[in-house]
Parts: C-alpha cells; structure tokens; sequence
C-alpha cells in the first residue's frame, strides 16, 4: 500500500493549495480524478474502500489503484521540484555549468568552457560542496592537456585536497550514525552500554580527533557527538567550552549561511547545553539567535524547529523566575500538530513539571492523564530518560494527591521495571530518593528529623551545583521543600542558584 496519507499529512495548507494548482495545471484531461482523491485524503475521514466508492461506486477498481499510483508520482516530483527551487538552486546551477561546459570541450571551445568551469569551481568551494567539485576537478582534468593554459599539477593538487575533506565528511557522517545507533540503544531500548569506551574507540577506528573542522555539516556533526555524550551522561558542563568555540569558528566562516539547517542544529544544541548548565540568560540569548535564523531563506526550517525552540526557550523561563510565560508558551505551542512527537512529549513533560512546581496538582494530574500509552511505547518515542522521569513526576503527584492506589500500584512497578536498569548506569540515587519520598508519605513529620536529614545526606551524593544535572535538582527540591515547608517553586529556583 503506498503511504500517500502519510505524505500529505505533511503538508501545511498553502502546500496544499500549491500543489493543487501543480495537478490543474499538469492535468491534460478534465475528467483526472488525481485532485479529487488529494481533497478526500487531506480530509482524512474516509478509508481506502470508501473514497474508491464515492471515485468509481465500487469499493474495488484497478483504476484507483492507478489512479493511486499517479497521485504518489505527482507528490514526489513535486516535492522534489520544490525543494530543487528552495534548497538546491546553487547545486543545480553549477551542474548546469558543468553540463554547458562540458558541450562547449566536446566543440574545442577551451576558452569559454574552463571559464564556465572556474565559476562553477568557486561556486562549489564557497558552498562546501566536496562531490560537486569532484566532477569539476574531473571535467578539467580530463581535458587539460588540450588546453596550454592550464596548470595540470596544480589541478590535481587541488582535487587531492577536496577528495581529503570529502573523505572526512563521509567518515564524520558514519562516526555520527553509528554513534546515533548507541544512543539509541540507551535511550530508547535501555542496554547498558559503556557510551564513553565506544565513542573513543570509534573516532580513533576512523582517525578523527574532535578538534577538526570543514564544512558546516561536519563541525555539527562533530558538536553533535559531543551531545550525545553528555545526555548520556548528564555531563554538560565538560562540553559547555567545546561547543561554544566550534560555534565561533562556524560564525567566522563566511559560508555558514549556507548549510542554514545545520546551524540552526547547532545553536540549538549550544542553548541546550546552556539550559542544562543553569545558564539562563545566554541560553535565551541563543534562542534569540536560534529563531531568526528559522526565520531566514522564507522561514525555510521554521516549521522543523519550532517544538525545539519553544521547549528550551519554555525551560529558561521556568527557572528564570518567569513561570507564567513559560506555561503559556508551552499551552500556546502543543496544540500544533507536528511529526516530532519526542518533542511534543518533552512539552507536555515540561508543562506538568511546571505545574508541580506551582502546586496546581489538579492541573497537573490533568496532563498525566493524558500520558495513556504503555512506558514501552514511550521508551520507543522518547527513550528511557524520559519515561523514568515521567513516573518520578506522577509518584511525587500521586504523593501530593494522597492517592494510595495509584502511589503504591506505580511504585510497585517502577521498582520491579527499572531497579535494575538504574544500578547498572549507576542512578542508586534514584532508589533511594523515592525510598525517601515514601517514608515522608507515611510519616510526614519525620522529615523534620535530624535523623532523617542525615540518611538523606548520607544517601543522596550530590556533585557541585555548577555540575549536578538541573532536573534531578528539581526532583531533589521537592524533598527538601518538605523538609522547609516552604513553597516548592521559590524553594526549586533557590536550590539551583546556590
């Protein structure tokens, strides 16, 4: 079955009309159904065997299946026509000069085509564009000794060196898929894996140190790298520096608007880092820079990144001191249908944490209620990170609520799922902190005891505050804010900034 729903899906309303227009005007024929059966899909209210009735009043007919075909043909040739105007007008213009060059060697005319050929060369070098350039250095090679003017060992010299920085970009592209697929096994299947052993011998496997740059892809890839570290981690502040100078050559590069993606990638992650480093300020200052780059080349990317911006942007309000904006953001932001569905877990996450944090713990079971689906399929969706800190969330709900049942029934199972799981990546203080969140159930004057302070001490390492990870502080708050009884929201803001 082609996947057709899927496809549209993706398309925002004036992609719609656009590509409607493309059929009317494709369309030689006024009885083409192809536009008719686009209007029904983006519906979405009727299955297959029904649009091919009201089509052909049959639930079966060989010419929808054609006719199904047709319309999956029109959507790739008309995706692919638009990203050809958007994206790779640059690419396709310097194939176009090598392509008239290459007519004008065939006609002995070497003057005008290496012309041709040295526009085409810069264009591509601007651009970073190492395959390109290849069949540049190829076509001028090829036909050098033909032509006296050319210097042919400074030619090849210089395809060497492209062919050297090609080479790297596509051994940074393996490093990074297969340091991606270890992630993925962490964080979304829960292996224990020792991610630090495996980065290192992977980038020495491929002979790549961390501190080699190109093209704007290649120094995101290797940032990129350096993030998948520190999430495993939670380390963040050991690659604080690493991005933000990487960053810094990137802007002094006078080709970094043109791999406007990847830049936007990176000033994401840089605000990121700088969120989980308490860094509030500057990270908004990223977000800042973040979105008018989304909004550069006719918010080109705007659209990709707008869950991203507005989580990282929402989590420097909250602990700004800036609650209300940060929930209204995040209110405003989740009603957007979007395919980054980690993204959208991490919003509504975020949203019931803001909540908690301001006590409103009816809003907040309002939005664990909608968390329905089995932790299996979070894991698959949002990884195993998320869903371990997503039941901690509804324990300490649970808690505030009085809700024996449902406190006791979960702790059950996170304990059975997860003990394991969190001895083996060394989190004993998870265990721990809810061993203590349910004694304070059950004894809630005991935590005013100097006894159980000093088992919390005792129990719950903590590393500087400059290095401890910011949500397992806010965990941490809720227990010491119990110990204060004060409110759990300052009482989170002053924990962090101590």
């Amino acid at each position: 079955m082609i996947a057709l729903k899927s496809i549209i899906d993706t398309f925002n309303p004036e992609e719609q009309l656009k590509f409607i227009a493309y059929l009317e005007q494709k369309n030689k024929r006024k009885d083409t159904k192809n536009i008719q059966l686009f209007k029904l899909l983006v519906r979405g209210d009727q299955d297959s065997k029904s649009i091919c009735n009201q089509l052909y009043k049959t639930t079966q007919s060989n010419a929808y299946h054609a006719l199904r075909k047709r319309l999956f043909q029109s959507l790739i040739d008309f995706t692919a026509n638009k990203n050809l105007e958007d994206e790779n007008s640059i690419d396709m213009q310097i194939i176009k000069y090598i392509l008239a060059s290459r007519t004008y060697l065939l006609q002995k005319n070497y003057d005008i085509a290496y012309k041709i050929l040295d526009k085409a060369e810069r264009l591509a070098d601007e651009h970073l564009l190492f395959p390109i350039l290849n069949e540049i250095y190829h076509t001028k090679i090829q036909y050098a000794p033909n032509y006296s003017k050319i210097d042919l060992e400074a030619l090849i010299l210089r395809q060497k060196e492209n062919q050297k920085k090609h080479q790297l970009e596509d051994q940074l592209n393996i490093v990074y898929a297969k340091l991606k697929s270890v992630l993925n096994a962490i964080s979304y299947e829960g292996e224990i894996i020792n991610f630090e052993h495996i980065i290192q011998d992977t980038l020495k496997g491929y002979n790549i140190s961390l501190n080699e740059s190109l093209s704007f892809k290649s120094l995101y890839q290797i940032i990129a790298i350096a993030n998948i570290s520190a999430l495993v981690t939670t380390q963040y502040f050991q690659i604080e520096d690493f991005v933000l100078n990487s960053y810094k050559i990137l802007k002094s590069k006078k080709e970094t608007d043109k791999q406007l993606y990847y830049q936007i990638h990176i000033v994401y992650i840089i605000a990121n880092t700088l969120f989980r480093n308490k860094k509030f300020k500057t990270s908004l200052r990223y977000i800042n820079e973040m979105e008018e780059l989304m909004r550069s080349k006719r918010s080109f990317y705007y659209k990709d990144f707008i869950l991203k911006k507005a989580l990282v942007k929402a989590l420097n309000l909250n602990y700004s001191n800036q609650q209300e904006k940060a929930i209204k953001l995040v209110e405003s932001i989740i009603k957007i249908k979007h395919k980054d569905i980690e993204s959208l877990l991490d919003l509504h996450l975020s949203l019931f944490m803001f909540y908690f944090q301001k006590e409103d713990f009816l809003k907040a079971k309002s939005i664990s209620s909608q968390f329905y689906h089995t932790d299996q399929w979070y894991i698959k969706k949002a990884g195993i990170d998320w869903v371990i800190k997503k039941n901690i969330a509804e324990i300490l709900l649970y808690i505030e609520l009085k809700e024996d049942d449902l406190l006791y029934s979960r702790l059950k199972s996170f304990k059975r799922r997860y003990t394991s799981y969190l001895k083996q990546i060394d989190q004993i203080r998870i265990l721990a902190f809810l061993n203590f969140a349910e004694q304070y159930y059950i004894k809630p004057k005991s935590v005013a005891t100097k006894e159980f302070k000093n088992k919390l001490e005792v129990s719950f390492q903590w590393t500087s505050v400059i290095e401890e990870d910011i949500f397992v502080m806010s965990f941490y708050a809720w227990l010491k804010n119990k110990m204060e009884k004060r409110n759990l929201y300052e009482t989170t803001l002053r924990l962090i900034k101590i």
